[in-house]
């Protein structure tokens, strides 16, 4: 219940980046587009991963652990409805919606819960659904999703969101026409899911942007795929090693996706070096 921090030593060294539990959700909720075997690489098993797990085997696909990797085979959904139980423990598993809708044509899902930061309403999301044509009634907060014959149109986001942005994505992979997302959320965990889905056969182009385009397909295959490293950590890590005038190396990391983190550093004279899947703080300077 207690942490004791004894201060004052500088922290050095060379450590590797776990890769991101916040778009790995998203890639095992895509596991549920296709009835081919999804094998994500190095998936850090942490609460919110096993929640998720569990509650992609309530609604009918195989999971398997081997080390760090997590295989998934959704051959055929026995329900699609997810329990309360489940979807109150992670706001994230909401997204399942999208999912469901592109598989079965249909999804129950219970008002989601599960964050630190207090309640996020999901106005955005179900709006987003509603653009699309799909079909969306409420019942003790319970939601019932029910997707038109056709599937199409623009979508535009009152503001950005990745959990919305991610549910939308999900459901227009195999739309039956071309869905178009505007003030999508320009977060490294949107493209991430594109390049995914890309990678199993979908037709998504912009993500990344603040328009992001969608051309159904009839079929996704599976997929072996690396979820991108986890940004938050790493960015933990260089503060750390700047706040105790430090020098640390991050290596698989995407620097790419720590511009905002670096410049304020670099702002206050910390030394930052990068390279391809590498990074280095130096903060022995004043």
């Amino acid at each position: 219940d207690v942490m004791i921090i004894e201060g004052g030593r500088p922290l050095s060294g060379e450590l590797p980046v776990f890769r991101a539990k916040n778009s790995a959700l998203y890639l095992m909720l895509a596991s549920l587009l296709t009835d081919e075997e999804v094998v994500l690489e190095d998936v850090p098993r942490l609460a919110d991963v096993l929640v998720l797990e569990e509650l992609l085997r309530h609604v009918g696909v195989d999971t398997r652990w081997e080390g760090h990797t997590l295989r998934l085979h959704a051959r055929s959904l026995r329900t699609c409805s997810a329990p309360y139980g489940l979807v109150s423990k992670m706001r994230a598993s909401f997204v399942i919606m999208g999912a469901l809708v592109a598989r079965c044509g249909e999804a129950t899902v219970p008002m989601p819960g599960g964050c630190a930061f207090g309640p996020r309403p999901v106005d955005r999301h179900l709006a987003a659904m509603r653009d699309l044509g799909v079909i969306v009634d409420e019942d003790e907060g319970v939601f019932y999703a029910r997707r038109p014959v056709r599937m199409e149109g623009r979508v535009v986001f009152e503001a950005p969101t990745v959990g919305g942005t991610q549910n939308v994505l999900l459901a227009a992979a195999l739309a039956d026409g071309e869905v178009v997302i505007e003030n999508a959320a320009l977060e490294p965990e949107v493209p991430d899911l594109a390049n995914m889905l890309n990678a199993m056969g979908a037709r998504v182009e912009g993500a990344g942007t603040r328009t992001i385009t969608v051309r159904g397909v009839r079929r996704l295959r599976g997929v072996t795929y690396r979820p991108i490293p986890d940004r938050i950590e790493a960015g933990t890590f260089m503060l750390a090693a700047a706040a105790t005038r430090g020098r640390v190396t991050l290596t698989d990391v995407e620097p790419a996706h720590l511009t905002a983190v670096i410049s304020a550093l670099e702002g206050a004279g910390v030394g930052v070096t990068t390279g391809e899947g590498r990074l280095t703080v130096d903060a022995s300077d004043r």
